[in-house]
């Protein structure tokens, strides 16, 4: 599974990791072995980008999973 794919899961799973991305979104993504594009994609919240790094076609996520102030 891929750091982002992982991310994603995580933040999906645990609202108090939700909360924390919420509050302060490069702390978190600190913790997460990513690449320059997939935090990239995830501060702009490019969807279909996130789509393509992860490479889950069918994946689920809003803006608000993304968002990053």
């Amino acid at each position: 599974m891929s750091e982002l794919v992982r991310l994603l899961k995580d933040l999906g799973q645990n609202a108090e990791l939700a909360e924390a991305y919420e509050n302060d979104p490069d702390a978190v993504l600190e913790q997460y072995d990513l690449t320059d594009a997939e935090i990239e994609a995830l501060k702009s919240g490019d969807l279909d980008r996130i789509r393509e790094l992860t490479g889950l076609d069918d994946l689920h996520v809003t803006k608000s999973t993304v968002k990053c102030p």
